[in-house]
């Protein structure tokens, strides 16, 4: 569970970042990187740092659970 984890923080991060270019310099590093944003794997690694996302709001909600008891 923890390597999950360590993956799902990761590409959050990548996405954090990604989505920090693309506010600041209108610059989409993924759709850069792997043939615009409508493209299949850019597609898939959107689809993929959304649903870690969702993995790490479990995270936060699991290290609070450990602090409160």
């Amino acid at each position: 569970m923890k390597i999950l984890d360590r993956i799902a923080l990761f590409l959050l991060i990548v996405g954090g970042v990604n989505w920090g270019l693309v506010g600041i310099f209108k610059f989409d590093l993924v759709a850069y990187l792997f043939g615009g944003s409508a493209g299949i794997i850019s597609r898939i690694i959107y689809v993929l740092v959304a649903l870690c996302a969702v993995w790490c709001v479990s995270l936060y909600f699991r290290n609070s659970r450990l602090i409160e008891e």
